[in-house]
């Protein structure tokens, strides 16, 4: 399956890929410029807003954590505090309301939507984004070295496959965190067997593109299964048990897991292909088509 991810932004432009790790595919990034409108739900009890403003490292940066508890993913809401232009990365569709709700309540511009990679364990929220707000257009794809700019914050597209062949890490220079998505996770990693995985293009983005930021960075996965929030750079570095290991110790490891495949795999793959905009499954379906 080739692994895509995509983002949404106000030109119809659609730019081809490259790794940039001696591998090239396709990436989709999920990227929505919108402005939000007014929206009244009720929430189900599947999900835990943190608040982390603290952890920006200037009064500049909003920052929220927000968590899926069914599928264990981070959803993260950034906005620039002077000029309220925002971002949000890896949305789940089930909890799309909460996040626009939250985009509301703070008065901010949700100006993109954007994912690290497609998906296996939950369906996107993107394309439920893309009706829950105004102005919302085309998707383009984001390549390595790309900047994303949300007022006078900026994040940088760094291409890290090996989890699957499109993941992305979104990094902040200015603030000193990233967002790895799978790729990196707290003292562990994504899985490698599917999607295009490697896990030797896995050891080597990593190393090359995440531990490669100094040691004060800040990362934040798109995924945690104990209650972790947040580690750094120098803490993996010295203790995640997998990436510490030389490469051929850690290929070893990782072609041997024997994990089960995610529970929603066969739903969320052909949905998060097509940005959460189609192939959903009915009950899903039926929420979508009433936006």
């Amino acid at each position: 399956i080739r692994d895509t991810a995509r983002v949404a932004r106000s030109s119809v432009t659609s730019v081809l890929t490259s790794q940039g790790i001696g591998q090239a595919s396709l990436m989709y990034t999920s990227v929505i410029r919108a402005t939000v409108q007014s929206w009244n739900h009720s929430y189900p009890i599947r999900f835990t807003l943190r608040t982390m403003s603290a952890l920006a490292r200037d009064n500049n940066m909003i920052f929220r954590q927000l968590f899926d508890r069914e599928s264990c993913t981070y959803t993260y809401l950034l906005a620039d505090a002077n000029t309220k232009d925002a971002v949000l990365i890896d949305p789940v569709i089930e909890l799309a309301e909460r996040d626009a709700k939250t985009v509301k309540e703070l008065g901010l511009n949700l100006k993109y939507v954007m994912n690290t990679h497609v998906h296996a364990d939950h369906i996107t929220g993107s394309g439920l984004l893309k009706k829950l707000v105004s102005g919302a257009t085309a998707d383009v794809l984001v390549e390595h070295g790309d900047t994303v700019t949300f007022g006078n914050q900026k994040l940088e597209v760094r291409c890290t496959p090996g989890h699957t062949n499109g993941c992305v890490t979104y990094v902040s220079h200015d603030q000193k965190f990233a967002f790895t998505g799978d790729a990196l996770l707290i003292r562990g990693c994504g899985r490698t067997d599917f999607q295009e995985g490697s896990p030797e293009t896995l050891y080597n983005s990593v190393h090359s593109q995440i531990l490669s930021l100094p040691h004060e960075f800040m990362l934040y996965p798109a995924h945690d299964y104990k209650g972790q929030t947040v580690t750094t750079i120098a803490e993996e570095k010295k203790y995640n048990p997998r990436l510490t290991k030389n490469k051929e110790e850690f290929v070893d490891i990782m072609n041997n897991l024997g994990l089960a495949f995610p529970k929603k795999i066969d739903v969320s793959l052909p949905a998060n292909k097509v940005c959460g905009l189609h192939n959903l499954p009915e009950d899903l379906a039926a929420k979508f088509d009433a936006k």
